[in-house]
């Protein structure tokens, strides 16, 4: 005999997380059933600082009748709308379904201010499809766990309160309430593998064994408890480990393969990098780890880079090629002048004086102010410890025919008489892993004007 039929829950949703002061409730609103659902939930619960934000991703021809539809959905609910385009990669190494969910994801975050809460529709079956998609990826526990009812979504909170609801629950409360919603068709297309999973794998598994849905979830959660314990782990080791924002080598080395892996993974997707698949973490250990301190190897995938220089580790977005040799600018009247790709930006008010940017010469050499010889910048790299990919990008600042300035390199005499002559300061924001975030244009090397 079947089961009869969920029927909607008294209470769909479970209470609000709690919430700093003047913090939203921003619900990634797609237009289709449980999206719908949950929008109309909250807004009967009458939500306060409720917003709507739809994504357009541009990929069918029915897509500004999509969002032409939530427009008219939110309006008559009084909830506020917000319409975002999505830039999808054509031919992203993650695949279609991935490249999408990391544009739409990259546009809520955009929206977000600290403290607001970013909320979902994901109900129990989409955690079903999910812990099975990624058991035949072959995942570890962090990606068995799949997801979590509220975690940490900088610079707030991801809540996603369906999670305990299948979808036929959401089917019923539509139907309770006459909702209408947008029925995408690759939802139904099984070149895509959630919904080949749904159509061709999950029927047969429910028949067979009642309980996939229960147990799944309950794989997910438990999952989930291993996966936060490994986070734990993993922050201990971080503390022996850390060098500012990168890691120490000789410290990861210390640790067992599986420690160093899970810091590692730990690590970078704090700071919003996509995790390494396991024959990249092998990769690391061979090509950054364990090759000779004064190699400096990269080792990238899709969104970031890793590099090594001397003992420490940095993870940082894909650089720009490296900048063209020769003038780069004339800093005169009106706003600095733009730095090629890559090189950061520099700041200040307008200078007394033109300052022509420039990079590097080779074998170029400076005598820096409190030195009485000229070094060439080569050894003045060696002993700061400047990585390669930053040297190439350091502008040089000269007045007249005379470098006075390297950024973050140091400075001259004369460039030290002439910021005290004119009381001109300036600044470098390099955006370069391996250095502050803002540099002061002054005549002591890496004098950061920002923490």
């Amino acid at each position: 005999m079947s089961a009869p039929p969920p029927v909607p829950s008294p209470a769909l949703i479970p209470p609000l997380p709690a919430l700093p002061a003047g913090a939203r409730v921003l619900l990634a609103y797609s237009g289709g059933l449980d999206s719908t659902v949950l929008l109309h939930a909250l807004a009967a619960r009458r939500t306060r600082g409720l917003i709507a934000v739809h994504v357009h991703h541009g990929l069918q021809a029915a897509a500004d009748g999509w969002a032409a539809a939530a427009a008219a959905c939110c309006a008559a609910l009084s909830v506020p709308l917000i319409v975002r385009r999505a830039a999808i990669a054509e031919r992203d190494a993650a695949g279609p379904e991935a490249a999408a969910r990391e544009a739409r994801y990259a546009l809520l975050r955009g929206e977000m201010r600290p403290g607001d809460l970013l909320v979902t529709a994901h109900h129990r079956d989409d955690q079903v499809e999910t812990v099975l998609l990624r058991l035949v990826r072959g995942v570890g526990v962090h990606g068995l766990a799949a997801m979590r009812p509220l975690s940490e979504f900088a610079p707030g909170q991801l809540w996603r309160p369906l999670l305990d609801q299948p979808r036929a629950a959401l089917q019923a409360y539509a139907r309770q309430h006459a909702l209408q919603w947008i029925d995408d068709p690759h939802n139904e297309n099984p070149r895509y593998a959630r919904s080949w999973l749904r159509q061709a794998l999950l029927p047969g598994l429910r028949a067979r064994f009642p309980q996939t849905d229960d147990s799944l979830a309950r794989t997910a959660r438990l999952a989930g408890e291993t996966a936060g314990l490994l986070d734990e782990l993993a922050a201990g080791d971080h503390a022996g480990a850390a060098v500012g924002a990168a890691l120490s080598v000789s410290a990861l080395l210390a640790l067992s393969a599986a420690r160093r892996h899970n810091l590692i993974r730990w690590w970078l997707t704090r700071q919003q990098f996509r995790a390494p698949f396991a024959v990249t973490l092998d990769r690391i250990d061979r090509e950054l780890l364990a090759v000779a301190a004064d190699a400096e190897p990269l080792i990238h995938w899709p969104g970031c880079e890793l590099r090594r220089h001397r003992d420490r580790l940095f993870a940082m977005a894909p650089l720009a090629p490296p900048p063209p040799r020769g003038i780069w600018g004339i800093w005169q009247a009106g706003a600095p002048p733009a730095l090629p790709p890559g090189c950061g930006r520099l700041l200040g008010a307008i200078p007394p004086q033109p300052i022509r940017i420039r990079s590097l010469e080779p074998g170029e050499a400076i005598r820096l102010a409190g030195q009485h010889h000229r070094k060439t910048c080569r050894n003045l790299f060696q002993a700061q410890g400047l990585p390669r990919w930053v040297r190439t990008r350091l502008p040089v600042l000269e007045v007249g025919d005379e470098a006075r300035c390297i950024a973050g390199l140091g400075a001259t005499e004369g460039w030290q008489a002439f910021l005290a002559a004119s009381g001109w300061r300036g600044q470098w924001c390099p955006d370069l892993a391996g250095l502050p975030p803002c540099i002061a244009l002054t005549a002591a090397p890496l004098a950061p004007d920002c923490p």
